[in-house]
């Protein structure tokens, strides 16, 4: 029998001032992961005085504020963390996730700065230059001595990196390079630090080497000057007020033939030598596009974990919030009903957190990944594309979630919700572009997809029906994305479904291992019969298939998210939490499933009476989880007094 805990029991959780019940602790220390202790540290040390900016600001009230945290953030430790500082250092991914995933509990504005910052320009330096570029220049980026931007979007070319249209010019004659915005469309635009405070840019751009293109390369760029001044030939312009997040100072760029030495080419990957020869250690020019692309993925790990955070602030808001509003009074309740004791409230909150605490296991694992292939780990290739993979789409389904929650949170608080004092319609606003930025999220959601049929593709080959679902399965559960580290136990409960899957309780796991696979394995194979008689050349036939791409990825993305909640359970050891993430994960799965209800009854993996169940038993589990709402709200990890909450405080 499972030990009941002591509801008034209290434990320091190791931030100033807190105390958490003993199951909001242990849920919180299950979530945290392997990084626990790490992320325990950072939240005891974080320096949270000026962890949030006043509504009402001005736009440059704003952004002198968020520059003015940032430099405190960094003085502390808060922001460079991570990054190398001088060549022959290693980079530390781990440090680097952690220190935005702190950011991500106050506000948004200086979150995103310190990414532009640090993670995009200073990483683009630490992983594209050399040890001249790492000597000459991290020194002053990571003490901000230099803030800069990070230039590759243009007006014409959003997604379509390799499509874009500023160019790099080899002068052989001075030994420089030419930037050059051959069009309008060859803009910079929405650039972090463009509009005011950044001084240098890494540029993206076509370089061309006596008169042949060699594709995609970055160049350091100097914008203004001492005084602030735009650089001969540099034109930068503000893009002012914009959905949110008013404290990052976005602006264009443009170039008018402006000249640098030929060292100022981050050249790790390709460049110019002394001879005025391009050379590259990769010949490929695609594969060398993707490699030097691929080294700036952590930016996508750091977006998903801070949409994932901004869902956590929002649900913590709106349960704690929904435990002390009373509405409406009963017979047996003279004092009033409590919100969370409504059932269409409970519908609301619940199933959001149980999903926000999967995608934390799921993210967990993808920063994993990413220390191991950044911080020094064996790696291969194969690695580093499912990294890419995983990245693109944790990133995409973590932030429409955070944007869908937050929304969700807003209308649970009421007309309460709505003032911008307790926080909600500032973190809405500013999590809006998540996601948008580090790539759009259909886009992303496309690209999982292709990485899908692409290792379909080689493992299906010209197999007949039989083989060809053999060879389906394989690719669902081994290839692209290798199974989680609930590897065994997965195999074993989709095993155990196959036989008998109509048979098992709604809340059986193995019933639910078993629903996400087929899912994900049907849905892949009639995609890739479908794509296979495009021959993938036809832009209309590929196009009309768009919809069943984008769901092949979330199912893809849901059977992961699934796998790593059950790999998180596994490794909980109080039994308490255990039981609670049980059902919280059984929450998740049926949300899930209920969600595409319709898709399991025209496929036969469920029966209408067994669809109707679904209903009555997230029901059932919203109401086992009711008494643990609070714990489950310290659980995600966002102290209370971080919050920033004024109805919460009276």
């Amino acid at each position: 029998m499972t030990m009941t805990m002591d509801p008034s029991a209290r434990v320091d959780s190791g931030v100033p001032g807190e105390q958490l019940t003993e199951l909001g602790a242990n849920l919180r220390h299950a979530l945290d992961g392997q990084l626990a202790v790490e992320r325990a540290t950072a939240r005891s040390t974080f320096p949270a005085e000026h962890l949030h900016r006043e509504p009402g600001q001005t736009i440059e009230q704003a952004r002198e504020w968020v520059l003015n945290r940032l430099r405190e953030l960094d003085a502390t430790g808060f922001g460079s963390a991570g990054l190398i500082t001088k060549a022959g250092e290693s980079p530390d991914p781990a440090a680097a996730v952690l220190a935005f995933e702190m950011l991500s509990m106050g506000d948004l504005s200086t979150l995103i700065k310190s990414g532009v910052q640090f993670g995009l320009f200073g990483g683009a330096v630490s992983n594209l230059g050399t040890s001249w570029h790492h000597d000459t220049f991290m020194p002053d980026i990571t003490s901000l001595k230099i803030l800069g931007c990070f230039a590759m979007t243009e007006l014409g070319h959003g997604s379509d990196v390799a499509g874009i249209e500023t160019t790099i010019t080899f002068v052989p004659e001075t030994d420089e390079f030419e930037i050059n915005s051959e069009t309008p469309e060859a803009t910079k635009a929405y650039i972090g630090n463009a509009a005011r405070d950044g001084s240098m840019a890494v540029v993206f751009g076509q370089l061309l080497v006596r008169g042949r293109n060699h594709g995609v390369h970055v160049v350091l760029v100097p914008i203004r000057d001492a005084d602030g001044k735009d650089m001969p030939g540099v034109t930068t312009g503000d893009q002012g007020l914009k959905g949110g997040l008013l404290g990052v100072d976005n602006g264009t760029l443009r170039f008018e033939r402006v000249r640098v030495p030929r060292r100022m080419l981050l050249d790790r990957y390709g460049g110019v030598d002394d001879t005025g020869t391009y050379r590259a250690e990769i010949t490929n020019p695609n594969r060398r596009f993707f490699t030097m692309l691929g080294t700036l993925v952590r930016g996508r790990v750091c977006i998903a974990a801070g949409g994932g955070i901004a869902a956590r602030r929002a649900l913590s808001i709106a349960t704690r919030y929904g435990l002390q509003r009373r509405q409406f009074t009963t017979p047996d309740r003279p004092e009033g009903v409590t919100l969370l004791d409504y059932l269409t409230h409970q519908r609301r909150l619940l199933p959001a957190i149980a999903r926000s605490y999967a995608l934390g296991f799921a993210q967990n694992e993808l920063t994993a990944a990413l220390v191991r292939i950044q911080g020094g780990g064996e790696y291969t290739e194969r690695d580093q594309r499912e990294l890419e993979t995983r990245a693109a789409g944790l990133k995409a389904i973590t932030t429409r979630f955070a944007n869908d929650a937050i929304q969700s949170c807003r209308e649970a608080c009421g007309g309460a919700g709505y003032l911008s004092e307790n926080g909600l319609v500032g973190l809405r606003a500013d999590a809006d572009i998540f996601a948008t930025f580090e790539g759009d999220n259909t886009v992303l959601l496309q690209l999982v997809a292709k990485a899908l049929l692409t290792e379909y593709k080689q493992v299906w080959g010209d197999l007949d029906r039989v083989g060809m679902v053999q060879a389906t399965a394989r690719v669902v559960g081994q290839a692209v994305l290798e199974r989680t580290a609930a590897n065994v136990l997965i195999d074993r409960l989709v095993a155990t479904a196959r036989r008998q899957s109509e048979e098992l309780a709604l809340v059986d796991r193995a019933w639910h291992a078993w629903a996400f696979e087929e899912r994900e394995r049907h849905a892949l194979e009639s995609l890739a019969r479908r794509m296979r008689r495009t021959s993938g050349r036809d832009f209309e036939a590929v196009n009309r298939l768009s919809e069943h791409m984008l769901f092949v990825a979330r199912a893809h993305l849901e059977r992961v998210t699934l796998e790593a909640f059950i790999a998180g359970i596994e490794a909980c050891t109080d039994p308490e939490a255990k039981a609670v993430l049980q059902r919280l994960c059984s929450l998740y799965a049926l949300a899930s499933i209920n969600e595409d209800r319709a898709w399991f009854m025209e496929h036969s993996r469920i029966s209408p009476a067994r669809a109707k169940a679904i209903g009555a038993q997230l029901n059932a589990l919203c109401a086992e989880l009711r008494p643990q709402a609070l714990e489950l709200a310290e659980g995600l990890g966002v102290p209370a007094a971080w919050l920033g909450a004024a109805f919460l405080e009276k």
